[in-house]
């Protein structure tokens, strides 16, 4: 606008220069929203393959333990036994 008042140079060229800032402002701002749009199918995918990896370890979890041993058999005689000697 002031361009079309003062009619000089330098007010053109500064006319042109707020018109190519506005023009570079606007492809910044629709390069903003393709990345912040990419950043959310990102952490959409993230977030699936977190609680894919969560099923997994609760899955194999039980397999990390290491394994229980069996009770043993004792040997010998004793005092607890069901049957003594002294019964048969």
């Amino acid at each position: 606008m002031v361009a079309n008042v003062l009619r000089s140079d330098r007010a053109i060229e500064m006319s042109v220069f707020v018109v190519r800032a506005f023009v570079h402002l606007r492809r910044a701002v629709l390069k903003g929203r393709t990345v912040l749009k990419r950043l959310t199918e990102i952490d959409e995918t993230l977030i699936q393959h977190d609680t894919a990896l969560r099923d997994v370890y609760r899955k194999i979890s039980p397999l990390l333990q290491p394994p229980t041993d069996p009770p043993r058999r004792r040997i010998g005689f004793h005092s607890d036994a069901r049957v003594r000697l002294r019964d048969s």
